[in-house]
């Protein structure tokens, strides 16, 4: 299977400058080595009736072209299935009743971080399984048989991270993010993924994922995320960070494209020409603090 890199948005509303700028740069680090460039959207959870199709629609308004069709999560329940199954039969997984509150409050093992699940159901007697499935219908979570693990990143270089017994389905039976995305882009040939670095935490978890299902771990490259004027993640509530926003107030797509190009040290225009002169080692490092309406064309 031939290598590729992708984009991955979740339909949840329409794509903020954030989420286009780091689809510019997914497309650039894939086109500049060669890589087809994929589209799947992770619509498992938090769909939104339409979002998709907008998305779709600014993604190709600032140039951004993928190959192939474009991959939906919610078609992909039995390779997630599959995945699970292999698990369960190797003794990785076991049931876990807890709820996100119960998780909070709980003690945490040494030298984890707050929210790091605490393994309060990783060996409950029979009995007390039997009685909490009367209860409450349960989630699968990893039996990890490390602590941490450590990735390479192309602009962060080694990165070690936690691995607690994370969710792999959640009760309700949706598959976790963790899961999805792993098997996903082994299936795809995904071998570059770059992604914004708030998920970098979680990275360490995919590679352990990945070892334990024998398939391969990808390249990885968290670029940095646009920032509001309060140095918070940009969000839609900062108003005018979409393009229908910023259409409305009298900005182009083409504004905006270049805009966002500028804030990574590349020429205006045509993605063609950024992906001419595109060098990863060039990048900034530093978050882009979005100025706003007053920074058009900036």
């Amino acid at each position: 299977m031939t290598s590729a890199g992708r984009f991955a948005p979740s339909p949840s509303g329409e794509l903020h400058l954030g989420n286009l700028r780091t689809a510019i740069l997914a497309w650039l680090f894939a086109r500049s080595t060669g890589r087809r460039f994929l589209m799947r959207v992770e619509d498992l959870d938090r769909a939104r009736a339409g979002a998709e199709a907008e998305q779709l629609r600014d993604l190709a308004a600032i140039g951004v072209s993928w190959d192939g069709g474009v991959v939906r999560q919610t078609e992909r329940g039995p390779l997630y299935a599959e995945a699970v199954g292999r698990l369960t039969a190797a003794g990785l997984t076991y049931e876990c009743f807890c709820t996100r509150r119960e998780i909070q409050e709980a003690p945490s093992a040494p030298h984890a971080p707050q929210g790091a699940y605490p393994g309060t159901c990783r060996n409950l007697p029979a009995a007390e399984l039997e009685a909490r499935r009367a209860i409450r219908p349960a989630a699968i979570r990893l039996r990890s048989g490390v602590r941490e693990a450590t990735v390479q990143d192309v602009l962060h270089g080694s990165y070690t991270g936690i691995v607690d017994d994370f969710v792999l389905r959640r009760n309700d039976g949706v598959t976790a993010y963790n899961l999805a995305v792993v098997v996903d882009d082994a299936a795809q040939g995904i071998d570059q993924v770059v992604r914004g670095d708030d998920l970098l935490p979680s990275t360490p978890r995919q590679a352990y994922l990945a070892s334990l299902l024998e398939l391969p771990v990808p390249e990885y490259a968290h670029v940095p995320l646009v920032l509001n004027a309060d140095g918070a993640r940009l969000a839609k509530r900062d108003g005018a960070v979409t393009l229908a926003e910023l259409a409305v107030a009298g900005v182009r797509v083409e504004e905006v494209r270049d805009a966002l190009l500028a804030s990574l040290g590349l020429p205006a225009g045509p993605l063609e020409r950024a992906l001419a002169v595109f060098d990863p080692a060039a990048l900034p490092r530093e978050p882009w603090v979005w100025p706003g309406m007053g920074g058009r064309g900036a």
